[in-house]
Parts: structure tokens; sequence; C-alpha cells
């Protein structure tokens, strides 16, 4: 950022420079801005860092105080510079520190009159506090402040100022631990400062917004003190606007007349008579008590004592931590009573209340984690206590009772050795937390224990109900529903009496251990209801199932050979009936032997639905099942609704149509098989009009030899060609496959014959002359085969029929 040039606007004797402030406003134009400008002071002790924050935060360039030389006086009246690349235009003073050696007892009025200054000029007024200063008298700048607001009051009107306290090298504790002890004291200056009758009830709102904010330590860790004083200025950027830090002014002056303005407010703080130094003693007292404080308190933190005993504890417990560190502590507010002995009463006793609290407050965040392994360790004891006890067979609510006790008697007494003499500090939180983390972890293992016991009972139900239901509805009959509501009362009944009895160390109320059991046996009907859902869902196969094995089995449950005596109308009729009785069991849940007449409903609509008798009760009855709700049956426990069921006996019957259709097909077969005579008119006609034919074969023999041999080639053609498998498909296709296999099969017989013929007799000589006739005869799977007529063994050769064509 680009540093603006800063000018002195009063000097250290309380002169205002005015040529040095006209110059000021002419190089940054400020008469320019109109209204739009911003007036930023900052004021706090010496040597605290106010002119390196500020060049930091605004890209000035004022004098910084050189560590190395020692720390002194740096910055000596009132300085002002122009705020770099901030817009609007911001104006930036940097006052003289207050209690610096340098001017002394005697000289105290001007830092009175420049605080007064600033909170009179400035829209925004930074106070620059060390954080171990939070809760001090001079350090925390409270005389200076409550002086400054009575006088204020007396001499201006009221105006809206933010006061933005800038804790400087914060330490461990928290922001938001510090910032309410700073807005209780600012709070508590106001309501003791005398007011005038005009702001008698003016809140302290009227004249000031409070805003606190808190920085890390520039020599320490610089990269993350630049990086919250780059967050800090970008609260600076509009300030002016509505919202904005200094966005609620009121009497604003024009920037033209900002050092006229500014030269008669210094003029009136000049004169004013109110601003006395506090008495000589006192102010001496306070700074020399002070400066033996920081020295006690800066020799405790580096005592090798408190640092074993710190380090010890981060690690875990330390046992009679309070023992070992309240002598530690007596030490050093005994050196600060020797050392302090000859000042100001008052102001000694304070400072040592003072010197007390911030030891125990450097102290207190390591007591805190004492207390918090002292926790954590107890809690680890008594789960790892109660889990024992557990898996040891004990009750549930007796083991969390007496290992709770325990455990908490342990902590008791660990919190008693931790306690320091010099401090009055409250555990019953920590207490309170590790009760309340106790009785978490019991309700966790309960819940847990519980959820386990219920899984267990459920899963026994639902191996001990899904299998048997299934099967049960499988062979769905007039027994089903009453055998499965008794199996599901003694499984539910056995069930609720184990759960009960894993309860009873639980120590329940009533009314949740009768809910668990109730919830028990609803999952108990569920599962019931769930299995007969599944099983309605698959009706349509089961129904398929039971028809195929009643249609296709006798009584013996052997399979049926439809010879033509069975009587397929009736056994079809039976068959049906019993899919429509396992169809009208799984219509609806019957688990409150509750009476209905689904079946004698189905079975008029679909078995019987054409009566010659009751022809308008069928329609009726056929109307009765275009509903989506069965009569007397409530809705959440129907299963299949009677148009569902409509159309799975539709779908049935189409599906087992072709079973039947089969059987029918079969049995006319099986009668034609057995019926190969032709008829007894025809046999009459045969031997009537064949008689001629006959006695010409009795009188010529030769004729009987010429058939013969027909016989054996027709049924040598008859094999070889298959012709009762060809025309299985229809007599169209067998003669057009036969027209075109015929002729091949006709040339390969008699090349086979041929070959047979030309081939040479056996020279066995065991065997006698074969025989010049021989007989040929077809065997059974197609082949010719030819033996010798004589008595010889000789085996018969096999001619195979080629049939490829």
């Amino acid at each position: 950022m680009d540093a603006a040039c800063s000018t002195q606007l009063i000097d250290g004797d309380g002169t205002f420079n005015v040529s040095g402030v006209d110059h000021f406003i002419k190089e940054v134009k400020l008469e320019e801005c109109g209204l739009s400008y911003a007036v930023v002071s900052i004021m706090g002790p010496q040597s605290s860092g106010k002119s390196t924050l500020l060049n930091h935060l605004f890209g000035t360039n004022f004098r910084e105080m050189d560590a190395f030389r020692g720390r002194s006086q740096t910055t000596k009246g009132i300085w002002i510079a122009r705020c770099a690349g901030i817009e609007p235009c911001t104006v930036v003073m940097d006052l003289e520190g207050t209690d610096g050696r340098e001017r002394g007892e005697d000289d105290t009025a001007f830092e009175k009159q420049s605080a007064l200054f600033a909170l009179a000029v400035s829209d925004i007024v930074l106070i620059n506090m060390w954080c171990h200063d939070i809760g001090r008298e001079q350090a925390a700048n409270k005389p200076l402040l409550k002086t400054v607001f009575q006088v204020m009051m007396r001499l201006f009107s009221p105006r809206k100022t933010t006061l933005m306290f800038v804790i400087r090298d914060k330490t461990r504790t928290p922001l938001e631990n510090l910032e309410p002890v700073l807005r209780e004291d600012i709070q508590k200056i106001w309501d003791s400062v005398p007011k005038p009758q005009a702001h008698k009830e003016t809140p302290l709102s009227d004249f000031f917004n409070v805003e606190v904010v808190a920085l890390s330590s520039y020599e320490e860790k610089e990269e993350q003190f630049k990086e919250q004083v780059y967050n800090l200025r970008q609260r600076f950027f509009q300030s002016v606007a509505p919202g904005g830090l200094a966005g609620d002014r009121r009497g604003v002056v024009p920037a033209n007349a900002f050092a006229f303005s500014a030269k008669q407010m210094w003029q009136v703080i000049k004169e004013n008579k109110d601003l006395d130094l506090p008495a000589h003693k006192v102010m001496v007292a306070t700074v020399r008590c002070e400066e033996i404080a920081h020295e006690k308190f800066a020799s405790f933190i580096a005592n090798e004592n408190w640092r074993e005993l710190e380090e010890a504890v981060h690690s875990g417990p330390v046992y009679g931590f309070g023992k070992k560190l309240s002598p530690i502590l007596q030490s050093f507010l005994s050196e600060y009573d020797t050392e302090a002995t000859y000042f100001e009463e008052g102001v000694r006793s304070s400072k040592k209340q003072q010197l007390q609290e911030k030891l125990l407050q450097l102290v207190q965040p390591t007591f805190q984690d004492l207390l918090g392994h002292l926790r954590s360790g107890a809690l680890e004891n008594f789960k790892d206590a109660f889990e024992k006890a557990l898996n040891a067979g004990e009750g549930f609510s007796s083991s969390a009772d007496s290992c709770a006790l325990s455990c908490m008697s342990k902590f008791d007494k660990g919190c008693e050795e931790a306690v320091i003499e010099q401090a009055n500090w409250d555990t019953s939180k920590t207490r309170e937390k590790l009760q309340r983390d106790i009785e978490a972890h019991i309700s966790s293992v309960r819940t847990e224990k519980l959820s386990e016991l219920t899984t267990l009972y459920q899963s026994k139900l639902n191996l001990a109900l899904s299998g048997p239901v299934e099967a049960l509805l499988d062979g769905a009959n007039d027994e089903t529903w009453p055998a499965i509501r008794k199996l599901l009362k003694r499984e539910a009944e056995l069930a609720v009496y184990g759960l009960s009895d894993a309860l009873s160390g639980f120590d329940m109320d009533k009314e949740t251990r009768n809910k668990m059991l109730t919830d028990l046996e609803k999952y108990a009907r569920c599962i019931v209801e769930t299995k007969a859902r599944e099983e309605a869902g698959r009706a349509l196969m089961r129904m398929k199932d039971r028809f195929a094995t009643i249609f296709s089995h006798d009584s013996d449950s052997m399979p049926r050979v439809w010879t033509g005596k069975e009587d397929i109308r009736e056994i079809t009729k039976m068959a049906r009936s019993a899919s429509l009785k396992l169809l009208s069991v799984m219509a609806v849940i019957r688990l409150d032997d509750e009476l209905d007449n689904i079946e004698k409903t189905l079975t008029l609509a679909l078995v019987n639905p054409t009566s010659n008798n009751a022809t308008n009760r069928s329609i009726s009855t056929i109307d009765s099942l275009a509903s989506s709700t069965w009569e007397q049956v409530a809705p959440e426990k129907t299963l299949i609704t009677p148009v569902q069921c409509k159309s799975l006996w539709r779908q049935f019957k189409n599906e087992t149509e072709y079973t039947v259709t089969q059987a029918i097909s079969a049995q006319e077969a099986n009668r034609r098989n057995n019926n190969w005579l032709p008829p007894p008119w025809a046999i009459l006609a045969l031997v009537v009009l064949g008689f001629n034919e006959f006695m010409t074969l009795l009188r010529n023999p030769l004729w009987l030899l010429v058939l013969f041999v027909g016989y054996l080639v027709s049924k040598a053609l008859w094999v070889q060609l298959n012709i009762s498998e060809e025309f299985r498909n229809g007599a169209l296709p067998g003669l057009l496959s036969l027209s075109t296999k015929f002729l091949p099969t006709v040339m390969n017989l008699l090349k086979k014959l041929a070959e047979e013929g030309q081939a040479p007799p056996s020279t066995n000589t065991n065997q006698t002359a074969m025989s010049s006739s021989a007989q040929s005869e077809v065997t059974t799977n197609g082949e010719i085969s030819s033996s010798s007529s004589s008595s010889g063994s000789s085996p018969a050769r096999s001619v195979p029929i080629d049939t490829s064509s």
C-alpha cells in the first residue's frame, strides 16, 4: 500500500498546528470530499504498538518504536495522515500513548485531553490494549474513559462514535470470554458517571457503538497478525455507508470546515477544568504495583515446576494436582506482598487481586484439561465395567446403577485432589457432563440390546412361520387358515413369552414393555400376511401345478395312461374344482376366523356359470365378480379381488386347455391303435367278394410265393421310407416327401440285393453246402436278412437299406 504523508496535528506541548493542518488538507484534497469522509483515531498505552497497527491497517507511515533501543516514547502529541487505498477518504489520527514515563506523573492532563479530543472529533476510535490488561484499572484506561464520558456529555451534544477495542497479543483465552468483560466494564463506567439532567436517562448506545476485535502477537506470529489485520481493514471500506462502522453519524461538519472545527474543539478541551490528574500517591502505587505483578506473573510462567506440571496434565491425568500447584501459586503471591508492602494499601490489594485472578486465569485451562482427563477416564472405566457386568449375565439395570455409582465416586475423589487452595472453582458442570455421558451410554446400550432382542425374536418368528405358512398355503384346503391361525397363535405366544422374560432385567415401565410385546405380536401377524400376499402373487402358478398334479395322476399318485376308459370330463372338472379351492383360500386373509362365502361365489360364477335351472342366478353371480372388494371382507384383508379372480381363472383355463386337449388326443390315438381289425361287415364283404381270388391262389401255389416276396419288399420299403412318421404332419406333406424318396429308396434296395447275390459262398469245413433256395425276411430295424434253408449254423447276413434319399 502507498503510504500517505503524516502531519503533526497537535505537538507535545498542546499547540494546534494550524498551518500544518491546512497544508495536509490541501495535499489529500479533503475539501473536495464534502460529507463523504471518516475520521479514525487510536489511543492506548505507550509502546503498545499503536503506530505499527495503523501502518499495517491503513498503509500510513507513522514512526514506529525501535525495540532494539529499548521501550520509550515514539509518538509525541497527535499526528494525522490519510489512509491509503480506502474509500471514502479516511483520515487517521495517531495519539500519544498514555501512561508514559517521559511526561511523568504531573503532566498526564495531556493524555486526558488528547483522548477526549479523539472521541469528540473521530467517527471511529480504536482503543489499543494488551490482552493481559483486560480487567485492570489504569492499563485498561478505565479512569480515562470515565473522565472522558463525563466531560464529553457536558461539552458536546451526542454524536454516534464507534469504540473499537483492539485486543493485542491475544492469549489462549477465547474472544467470547474476553468481550463480555470489556462490555461490562464500559457499561459500569457509563452507569457510574454523573450525568447532567439532559442525559440522565440517555443510554450508552446513544453516544457509542462498542466493537471488540483481537489480534495475535506481531512479533511472535507475524503472518497471522498480518492476515487478521487484512481482514479488519476490509471493515473500513465504505465505513460511512448505512450499516458501516461510521454509518450512524450525527452532526458531521463538511470537509472544508474540518480544520476550523478541530481547532475549536481542542481549545474548549484545553480550557476545561474538570480534567484533573489523579492523586500522586495513587498513581505511583498503581504503576509500581503493576510492575511487580507483571514480574511475578512472568516468573510464574517461566517456573520449571509449573511447566512440568502443565506438560504432565497435557499428557494425561495428574493425581494430587491441587496439592502440587497450590504451594507454587502461594509462593509468588507472598513474594508480591513482600515487595509491595510500602505502597498504598488499596492499590496494593487491588493489584494483588488482579495478579491472583490472572494467575488463576492462566492455570484454569490446565485445570479444565485435567477435569477432562478425569471425566474421559471415568467414562471409559464405566464402559468397560458395564460391558463386563453384562457379559457376566448380570441384570441390565442393576449393572448400570452399580457401575455408574462406582464411576462417579472415583471421579469425585479425583476432583477433590485437583482443586487448588487459591481458587473456588466449581466442578459440578464437569460432573454433570460425566453424568449425562454415562446416561447417554446406558441409553445407547439399552437401545442396542433391546434392538438385538427384538431382532432375535423377529428372526425366530420368521423361521417358525414363513416356511410352514408357505407349505400350508401350497396345500390349500378347508383346514389351511385354521391351521395357520393355530400356528400363528402358538409361535407368537412363545416369542412373546421369551421376549417378556428377557426384558425383566431392563427395569422398563409397563407401557413401554407392553408396547414392545404388542409390536412383536403384530410383527408375527405381519409375517403371515406378507407371506400370504407373496403366495397370492403366485396363485396362478399354484393353480396350474395343482391342476397338473390331479389331472395327470390317479388316486395312487401314479401317472395316468390314457387307455380310453378314463372320464376326462370328470377328471378335468375335479382338477379345476381343486384349483378353484386353492384360489378361494388365497383370495383373502382369514386370521380372525370370520366367515365368508368366497368359495361359493367363485364356484357359482366360474365352475357352473350356465346352469339350465338358474340362469338368472348365474348372471347375478357373475356380476358379483365385477367388483374390487368382497362382501363381508375388509379391503386390507383382500389378497385377490373378485375382478382379479375372474381374470386369473380365464388365464388358468386358457393355459390348461392344451393339457386337456393332449389327453383327449392321446385317448383317441390309443383307441385307434387297439382297433386294427376292420369292421365285421368289411370282413364278410372280403370273404364273399374275394372267394374266386382265394380259390385261384389255392389252385396255383406259385402266386403265394410271389405275394410273399411282394410283402417282404413292401415291408422293407415301409420301414426304409418311415411312412407312419411322414404322414404324422398330414397327408399332403407326407405324399410330397414320399414322392422324392421313393425311387432312390427302390434303386438302393435293388443294388443291395444284387451285391448279396454276387457274394462268394463260405468255405467253412464244419458247414454243409448252402441251400440253393434262400428265404429273405425283413428285420425290425429296417435290414434284409438272408438265411440258408440248410441245417447249417452260419449266422444270417444283414443287408442295410439306405434311407438317406
